[in-house]
């Protein structure tokens, strides 16, 4: 076996090398393309883009803390990272949002699977709400955080006059 290691860590780089012993073979080469690659993705999809801050209407000097991502388009027919980065993100389920950080770690997965998300700014109109009012908000479709106000009741006495 030392000998086939050998043989094999001695090839000239860049040519297909068979090294047989007995009858098992082993097929050596220094790279193989295979068709879905990450080497595929173009370059220009991981660079800034000012025109996505004028399509979007986002503002590169302060921008928005939080995204509202959802899955619009199906992963049926993607490459496997595309799913795992779908799964990894939280969106096995199309058409429901999930809420993420606008962090570079997450930005650079949601750049691999732009083309099978809709992604929306998390504005607060009312700002942020505290941990006790957690349970009474509301995400509108817009991308609104709404804080649900709760009603104290009247007294009848103030009703009747």
């Amino acid at each position: 076996m030392a000998g086939i290691l050998r043989a094999v860590v001695q090839r000239p780089p860049g040519r297909l090398q068979t090294v047989t012993k007995g009858v098992e073979s082993l097929i050596c080469t220094d790279w193989i393309r295979h068709k879905f690659t990450k080497s595929r993705i173009p370059d220009k999809v991981f660079q800034p883009s000012p025109a996505d801050h004028e399509k979007y209407g986002g503002d590169p000097q302060h921008p928005h803390k939080l995204h509202i991502v959802t899955r619009i388009k199906s992963t049926k027919r993607r490459p496997y990272w595309e799913k795992d980065v779908i799964k990894m993100l939280g969106l096995e389920k199309a058409h429901t949002p999930q809420v993420h950080k606008n962090i570079p770690s997450v930005n650079a997965k949601l750049k691999v699977v732009k083309h099978l998300i809709r992604i929306k700014p998390l504005r607060l109109p009312q700002g942020l709400p505290a941990e006790e009012d957690m349970a009474h908000t509301c995400l509108k479709s817009t991308g609104e955080l709404v804080v649900r106000w709760h009603l104290s009741p009247l007294d009848q006495d103030t009703v009747k006059s």
